[in-house]
């Protein structure tokens, strides 16, 4: 289930945006201190989407517009990422074209996220462009992936 966060959640959930997995796969990789996160928090907060897994919050999905971004709870869901991420990506969709009213939702995924990429395709995204990005002083390639309502 996805549902507005509530602004009471903001330390809940630094722990899963700074886990390792996730940060190896973020286009900002550095560990995001406390105060950082506060300041984001503060600008942002509305536009975030806390996952729920059976009950217990598990992920964040973040809309900007038409783009978006998610991350879960990767300590916490253990063998449960996978199915986590289907549903996420399903409930994301849905809150995207239903809730928001959107007609088209982008996104940004390093192109050696594999695993992302082909959720994405399995959810009917397809790859728009890529450019090179500097992550950490390396450039690396990033894919950028689009989905209309009606695709």
């Amino acid at each position: 289930m996805l549902r507005p966060a509530a602004y009471a959640e903001r330390d809940l959930i630094l722990p899963w945006r700074n886990h390792p997995s996730v940060r190896a796969i973020s286009l900002t990789t550095h560990e995001i201190r406390p105060e950082e996160h506060a300041a984001w928090w503060e600008k942002n907060w509305t536009n975030v989407l806390i996952y729920e897994d059976e009950g217990t919050p598990a992920g964040v999905v973040i809309f900007n517009g038409e783009t978006w971004s998610f991350y879960l709870d990767s300590e916490g869901l253990g063998r449960r990422m996978l199915p986590a991420w289907m549903r996420l990506e399903k409930e994301a969709i849905e809150y995207a074209f239903g809730t928001l009213g959107l007609q088209r939702l982008d996104g940004e995924t390093l192109e050696e996220n594999k695993q992302v990429l082909a959720l994405h395709r399995r959810f009917g995204f397809r790859e728009t462009r890529r450019y090179e990005r500097s992550v950490d002083g390396i450039m690396k390639t990033v894919v950028v992936t689009e989905r209309g309502k009606d695709d």
